[in-house]
């Protein structure tokens, strides 16, 4: 004959509470993922961001420079318009602001040949430089890359009037 456990309780409720431990644990693992899971799925993220990260910083810098060609060319297009009514160029003095207000003296300006009241400067917040007569042309205008100085490779190259950015940018000397 079987004898009662000491501890008051019967043999049933043993097996009872040893199946209510079992679906306790087994309901504990389902319930949330291992610290080695956890860090797996931490290092995948972490080569993804490393193998997806450079290459979409690389095309914000193209499109920034995709920015400062169009800029330009709305520039080249405005500077035209300027000299259609004045029959120049603005001096390298006058700037690209004679495409905002009247220089002064200016006859038959009928500005302003922009849209905006302030001059835009490049994407990377610098301003164009605006040379007339230019070594390049009639004038030019240069942007001189996230750098913000003369030559440079990738996002610091200079973006200018004369050249196309799918033609290699241009360096410029100082």
């Amino acid at each position: 004959m079987d004898k009662p456990p000491l501890d008051g309780t019967s043999q049933q409720s043993g097996t009872q509470h040893s199946t209510l431990n079992t679906q306790h644990s087994t309901s504990r693992r389902q319930a949330g993922f291992t610290l080695i899971e956890l860090l797996v799925v931490i290092i995948i993220i972490g080569l993804l961001a490393a193998l997806v990260g450079p290459q979409l910083f690389g095309r914000v810098g193209k499109g920034k420079q995709a920015a400062a060609q169009a800029q330009i060319e709305l520039f080249g297009a405005a500077l035209d318009n300027f000299r259609l009514d004045v029959g120049r160029y603005p001096t390298s003095d006058e700037g690209l602001k004679a495409l905002l207000t009247n220089p002064g003296g200016v006859e038959n300006w009928d500005g302003p040949y922009l849209k905006k009241e302030e001059l835009p400067v490049d994407p990377w917040t610098h301003s164009y430089v605006y040379k007339a007569p230019g070594e390049h042309g009639d004038y030019d205008i240069v942007s001189y890359g996230g750098d913000g100085v003369a030559g440079g490779e990738g996002e610091n190259q200079d973006v200018v009037s004369w050249k196309s950015i799918r033609q290699g940018g241009g360096k410029v000397e100082q």
